[in-house]
């Protein structure tokens, strides 16, 4: 495989993360738009090419229409309100472990999140409490700000055994199961409910909506009256719609515009993740690092799929003719014939990946065209 040279493997993480911002800035419309409401739908479904996979999905659309620059739709789900340490906490509900909660829920069946729990310290605890106060909302054990922070919980069912009352802290738990006023049932189901608001902080929005990531993931604030929350939606091979919440990769999450989650970092031992090959080079288009849209081990819900990605930045190799690769396949018959470089995380972090989590609500035919982009705009690597 041929190696890149000193200037290519420099890369800076700024670069990796920010370059998409002028590329974005280059599409003005798109001819394959689509707005559709698809509310009070445990799956909803607008035709064949377009499904949208989590039943939290209130509208979504696929592209910009006139209303940004940014090459990325959005997409708005039901933000549900939860307590934490005594003060509020809003999440969003994306996936399951478990085939029947999925159901229940109108989530992503994911089995591999169920191997977070091989891993303790990659998971944290949800309390969902039974015949409660009808005040009561789930607990959850932590949120962003805090070293443990993780969006993997474990669902834990909590029943009264005595007269109800509000439990609006993981201590509360504790000491009511102290009091014996209540049970605790640790369950092996594994969810992914990342946070968008919480006591000190939240999610931020972008203002410009012209960079695939930073400053924010948001299109918007939260509304809490109508309990909704609208994120930018990108896309990725194979047909796939994904949103960015959080990152393990501390140091790089100011610049993705989205919180740290050190703690999912131990997901990728645990085998909880799936690759994501994000391009460093080659076809400019509307993906983090300017280039080409990335591309998944599979199309999300398959089996093999994970919302949180193992990072991997694809390179095309010096003299190598850069082309449009849309599976793992492709990536891996490129690299094997030495047109392509593949690092774990970005050239500097090689041999150590990170964690982005990426839930995909949304199916849909990839539309991506490189003419739509200009050439000139190719940045030099």
């Amino acid at each position: 495989m041929r190696m890149l040279d000193e200037e290519r493997r420099g890369m800076t993480r700024r670069r990796l993360l920010m370059a998409g911002a002028g590329a974005s800035a280059l599409l003005a419309g798109n001819a394959h738009l689509r707005r559709v409401n698809v509310a009070a739908q445990a799956t909803p479904t607008t035709d064949a090419e377009t499904v949208a996979i989590v039943g939290d999905v209130i509208e979504f659309t696929l592209g910009a229409e006139d209303r940004w620059a940014g090459h990325f739709g959005s997409v708005t789900l039901s933000l549900h309100p939860g307590f934490y340490d005594g003060g509020d906490a809003w999440f969003i509900r994306t996936d399951s472990s478990d085939p029947d909660f999925a159901a229940e829920n109108g989530l992503v069946f994911v089995p591999l999140l169920r191997n977070a729990l091989q891993a303790p310290g990659s998971f944290a605890e949800i309390y969902l409490v039974d015949g409660g106060d009808p005040n009561q909302r789930p607990i959850v054990s932590n949120v962003p700000g805090e070293t443990t922070y993780t969006p993997a919980f474990r669902v834990n069912r909590v029943t009264f055994t005595g007269e109800p009352a509000v439990l609006d802290s993981e201590q509360a738990v504790t000491d009511a199961v102290a009091a014996g006023s209540a049970a605790v049932e640790k369950t092996e189901i594994v969810v992914n409910y990342p946070m968008v608001l919480w006591p000190d902080g939240g999610l931020a929005v972008d203002p410009d909506l012209t960079a695939p990531l930073a400053p924010g993931p948001l299109i918007s604030e939260p509304d809490l009256d109508a309990g909704t929350v609208t994120f930018k939606l990108h896309q990725c091979y194979p047909g796939s719609r994904y949103i960015a919440t959080d990152t393990s990769a501390a140091p790089m999450g100011p610049m993705m515009g989205i919180p740290a989650s050190e703690a999912t970092q131990a997901l990728i031992e645990a085998k909880a993740t799936a690759p994501i090959h994000v391009f460093g080079n080659g076809l400019v288009g509307p993906a983090a690092m300017g280039f080409q849209p990335s591309v998944f081990n599979s199309k999300a819900g398959e089996t093999i799929w994970s919302p949180f990605w193992e990072h991997i930045t694809a390179v095309w190799a010096e003299g190598a003719t850069p082309a449009l690769l849309t599976s793992e396949q492709e990536i891996m018959d490129a690299a094997a014939a030495g047109d392509l470089t593949l690092f774990k995380g970005v050239p500097e972090s090689d041999p150590v990946s990170f964690v982005v989590n990426c839930p995909a609500p949304i199916l849909a035919v990839n539309d991506f065209d490189p003419a739509q982009f200009s050439p000139a705009a190719t940045p030099t690597a």
